[in-house]
Parts: structure tokens; sequence; C-alpha cells
């Protein structure tokens, strides 16, 4: 069981003010009305479309009331345990669920539901094609279940220059084409690179450009 740490709730670079929509607005403004007794909700999408940082935002909002979290992922060690004080419980990254996994989240599932307790949970596919027993798959699309669509070229752009506005950090148009035209566009890989750019940046004292981040990447093995 992990229950999410109040300093990571309150990253301002996971949160509902810092997602950028796209044609995921309805997705966003249900997700705010969210409350401890509202009904399952279950978002799905491709890798890097904002899953795990709408469940993120979800999870701070509810610190931030005072209420407490469960989050439960594919990674997460067992057991998974319930906790009468828990106000949100979440499921990350259902599909990668393994059988443990899925006992262990179907009986959270029905103690949650009985006492009342918020779910919301995310996978890369709509509920009804999750490879997950019959009993679990059911229930994770019992309640809302959204779409999240994957960001524009445009939008991806806009996501990456705010979050470099954020850190104070300058990203020009080359630097931003070369991170476009050689990665995969999805929003948590591009996030990552760029992360480990500044780090890189600060480290070696130099601005961010298209030889450092080409340096960086052959350091890494990755260019």
């Amino acid at each position: 069981m992990k229950q999410i740490p109040l300093a990571i709730a309150l990253d301002t670079a996971q949160s509902f003010e810092s997602f950028v929509p796209g044609t995921n607005t309805m997705a966003l403004s249900h997700l705010h009305a969210v409350q401890p007794s509202s009904p399952p909700v279950y978002l799905w999408g491709p890798s890097g479309s904002g899953k795990t940082h709408l469940l993120r935002s979800l999870a701070q909002r509810f610190q931030q009331q005072g209420l407490q979290v469960g989050w439960f992922g594919a990674a997460e060690p067992l057991p998974w345990l319930h906790d009468d004080d828990h106000a949100l419980i979440v499921f990350d990254a259902c599909d990668a669920f393994d059988a443990a996994r899925q006992q262990a989240a179907f009986a959270l599932f029905v103690d949650a539901t009985t006492c009342g307790v918020a779910l919301a949970s995310a996978g890369r596919v709509p509920p009804v094609d999750l490879p997950l027993r019959d009993d679990l798959r059911s229930r994770l699309g019992w309640g809302h279940v959204l779409a999240i669509q994957p960001l524009s070229e445009a939008e991806t752009r806009a996501a990456l220059r705010r979050e470099a506005d954020r850190r104070g950090l300058f990203l020009s148009d080359d630097v931003m084409d070369h991170l476009l035209t050689r990665f995969a566009r999805d929003l948590k890989h591009l996030m990552a690179l760029l992360d480990r750019l500044d780090e890189f940046a600060l480290v070696n004292k130099r601005a961010v450009t298209v030889p450092l981040l080409k340096q960086m990447l052959a350091e890494e093995g990755g260019e």
C-alpha cells in the first residue's frame, strides 16, 4: 500500500492547474467535481495522455482538504489494505495488474464502495477491454468512464513551454523542434526528458541548446 506523501501531492508540476486539457475539458471538469461520496471514475487513454497526472491532481485536491488518499499502482508491493481513514482510493495502470493485484484491487473496491469511499482508476484501454478478471473489470466500468485524448503537437508544445517556464528554463524553437521530431511525442516521456535536460544543464552550467541535448543523450547512450 502507498499513501501519497503530502510533499508529492502538493507538487505543482502535477496539479489540475498545470494540466493542459486540450480536448479533455469535460473530463477535467468532471474530476474537479469528484467528492468522497461520488461514483467511481475510470480514465482511459494511451501512455502519455495525462491519466496519472489527473489522478495525482485529484489526490492532491483531496489531501488539500485534509482527506486521506490510498494510491495503488501496478508496481506497488502487496499487501494492499483498506484504511478506514481513506476518502479516496486510486488504482493506476490497471491494465498491468497481475493476478495477485487484481485480487487485492477487487477486495479494496468492494470495501471502498461499501464504505462510501471515492474511487478513481486509470488504464490504457476501456474497462471492457482490460485484461483482468471479470468481476474487477465490470466494477471498474460501473461509474463514469472518461476517455483521455493525447495532446496535439501545438498543445504538446504549449505544455512543454509551460513546464520550462515554471522551471525558469528557456527552450528555443530549435530545441523544441528536436524534442518533437526525434522522440516519442507522449507528454510523459517528454516531461521526463525535460527534467533530465534541466538537471544536466544545471550540472554543466550551460544553457539548454541542441548540442547540449545531444551531449546528454550521448552520455546516456541514447543518441
